[in-house]
C-alpha cells in the first residue's frame, strides 16, 4: 500500500473511532461510485452525517502536533476544492436515493481533519460541522 493510502486508511479509522466515542453509529465507510466517494456515513439522533476525512502526518511533542516544516501553513481542510465538493454532493445524492427509498433523511456534511504521528502511533481529530456543499 502506498504511504499516502496507508495514512488515509489510518486517518479514516481514527475518525471512525472518534465518532463512535461521541455517540455516532457508523453506517458505512468508503461508499464509492465512479463520480465520487464518501469516507464515512454515520447516524446520531436520527440525523445522517456524511463525513469527509482529510489526514496529514505531523510529529507530536508532548501531545501537541507540530507543523511538518517550520512555516508550513498547510491545513487538511485546504484540500477541499470546489470540484471535490461537487463530487461529494453527487455521491451523497446517490447514497440517499439508494438507502432511503421512503423519505429523505435529515442530513449534514462534516469534515474530520486527522493529524497523525505514525511513529508514535498517536492522532488528533479536529471536527468541522455542517459544511455547505
Amino acid at each position: 500500500m502506498a504511504k499516502h493510502n496507508e495514512l488515509g486508511a489510518v486517518g479514516e479509522q481514527v475518525a471512525s473511532r472518534y465518532l463512535e466515542r461521541k455517540g455516532y453509529k457508523v453506517l458505512d465507510r468508503n461508499y464509492r461510485k465512479k463520480w465520487g466517494e464518501i469516507d464515512i456515513v454515520a447516524e446520531k439522533e436520527g440525523r445522517i452525517f456524511f463525513v469527509e476525512v482529510k489526514s496529514v502526518s505531523r510529529k507530536s511533542y508532548g501531545g501537541k502536533f507540530e507543523q511538518a516544516v517550520v512555516g508550513d501553513n498547510y491545513r487538511p481542510e485546504d484540500n477541499m476544492h470546489p470540484w471535490k465538493l461537487k463530487r461529494l454532493g453527487r455521491a451523497i445524492q446517490t447514497y440517499i436515493l439508494e438507502k432511503f427509498k421512503k423519505k429523505d433523511p435529515d442530513w449534514q456534511f462534516d469534515l474530520a481533519c486527522v493529524f497523525l504521528d505514525m511513529e508514535k502511533r498517536v492522532g488528533k481529530v479536529r471536527y468541522i460541522e455542517n459544511i455547505i456543499l
